[in-house]
């Protein structure tokens, strides 16, 4: 099924957005970068500030309502200034009146404002930051309903209208593995051709598994109880799927426009609770007991969350499904994992990490029975790995099983989740810099918004 309904909006948007692409070359940004942090509810927001930046200056200021989220977002930052390695010096000014966003808005401290908080007030943040000349550094998700998307689409407008950038933070394109597999599967010889799959058997298929109970820059996460509020926070299905969304985007079609009216079709998508009990919703918050917010998703005593969701849709002619799993607890020793199959012609590129791989992310190619001798294919593989190498030296492979190798790949490109806020930053500071977006960005950003905000539509009325 296509939602045809809102093909207009997505091209009108389109529309906008060529415009903005011949006027966002004009002179490089020249300033100095100033950061405000608007509301950090979200644990993500002191990430981006967990490398010091040339470019950006150490004076930030915080416009927040009074609470413990920014008591724990200010510790953060203190424990990235006071840690012995590379300390950073960040001197954070703080307004805590019930007035904080007007008060942002009217004093215009700085010109680059990042948002890493409450979903349900996420979009209109950014609607207000934009309207006011403010760029923009987004946490996921930017929207969580349909609502959030079209108001999404206004804001790309007012930014082109502006001349100041809006953008996402994508961590997940810096996995090493997720580079690598995008850089195998633009290799012929290698991949082979893109397979287009079916409905029962998807070309690419992803699926991340996350927990409520994690440790954050080495310190137990409390998370907010609105947190597990899906009027809120938004359901799973669009908030981790947009990293799975985004990376189906930018692996199969890298650097190129989608477009959400001709690319993109819905073919099915369903959600499902994830349960928590008091003592684990003590644990995980701080909390002795729900607060009423909460009480409309309490069955007996038990939490049930609407963390979880699947979508199928077609890309471009490519069938893709993302799934999304929320656990209360990872298994020892464990923690977030992430699984990715890309179906070339010639081979699979896999991506696991389950307790067989240490819970660390492997890469593996895997020969398709289209590939022909599994000599002369090994052959074709290291004939084409040093274009691997070039990028990304010290990369290797090793056979791992009949028609399989592994990909090894030297441990500092294994730098962790948190520090790939650091290099999404440095990618946005680039972008300040060159006074726009690269051309692809936007419409790409419209679209995976436009999957996951409709595929939750979908999943909600098949379970009314």
């Amino acid at each position: 099924m296509k939602y045809l309904h809102l093909a207009p909006a997505c091209l009108f948007s389109l529309i906008l957005i060529s415009c903005q692409m011949k006027t966002e070359k004009q002179s490089p940004g020249t300033d100095e970068v100033r950061l405000i942090t608007l509301d950090p509810g979200h644990f993500h927001a002191a990430l981006v500030q967990k490398t010091a930046y040339p470019q950006v200056s150490p004076s930030v200021h915080v416009y927040a309502p009074q609470g413990n989220e920014l008591t724990e977002h200010l510790k953060r930052i203190e424990s990235y200034n006071t840690r012995a390695d590379s300390p950073t010096q960040w001197d954070e000014h703080i307004y805590t009146g019930e007035d904080y966003l007007e008060r942002m808005l009217t004093e215009k401290k700085g010109n680059v404002v990042v948002a890493a908080g409450n979903n349900g007030l996420k979009t209109g943040y950014i609607e207000k930051a934009i309207a006011n000349g403010f760029h923009v550094l987004a946490d996921k998700p930017m929207v969580i309903d349909t609502d959030g998307f079209e108001l999404l689409e206004k804001c790309f407008r007012t930014s082109a209208e502006k001349d100041v950038l809006l953008y996402d933070i994508m961590t997940e394109r810096f996995e090493i593995t997720s580079i690598l597999q995008k850089e195998f599967s633009l290799l012929p010889d290698v991949y082979g051709h893109q397979t287009q799959g079916s409905a029962d058997d998807p070309a690419v298929v992803m699926e991340s598994v996350h927990h409520f109970l994690k440790t954050v820059s080495g310190s137990p996460l409390l998370r907010p109880a609105w947190f597990f509020d899906t009027e809120i926070q938004g359901e799973g299905i669009v908030d981790v799927a947009v990293h799975l969304v985004d990376l189906v985007q930018w692996e199969l079609f890298p650097e190129q426009a989608i477009d959400c009216r001709r690319d993109i079709e819905l073919i099915d998508a369903g959600h499902w609770t994830t349960s928590l009990t008091p003592a684990q919703f003590a644990e995980v918050t701080g909390l002795t007991s729900y607060p009423p917010s909460l009480h409309k998703d309490v069955d007996g005593d038990t939490l049930k969350v609407y963390a979880n969701g699947d979508i199928l849709y077609k890309i471009k002619d490519v069938y893709a499904k993302v799934t999304v799993i929320w656990n209360y607890a990872c298994p020892e020793g464990g923690g977030d994992t992430h699984y990715s199959i890309m179906k070339g012609s010639r081979a699979h590129l896999i991506i696991e990490q389950g307790e067989a791989q240490n819970y660390k992310p492997v890469l593996t190619i895997r020969a398709t029975d289209t590939a022909g001798d599994p000599a002369a294919y090994e052959k074709a593989l290291q004939a084409s790995l040093p274009a691997i190498q070039a990028k990304y030296p010290g990369v290797t492979v090793r056979p791992s099983g009949k028609g399989v190798w592994q990909v090894d790949i030297p441990e500092h490109y294994h730098n962790g989740h948190e520090a790939h806020f650091g290099q999404v930053t440095e990618h946005f500071l680039k972008y300040f810099r060159e006074g726009g977006l690269p051309p692809w960005e936007i419409p790409c950003m419209i679209a995976k918004y436009y999957v996951t905000t409709h595929a939750l539509e979908m999943a909600k009325a098949k379970t009314k």
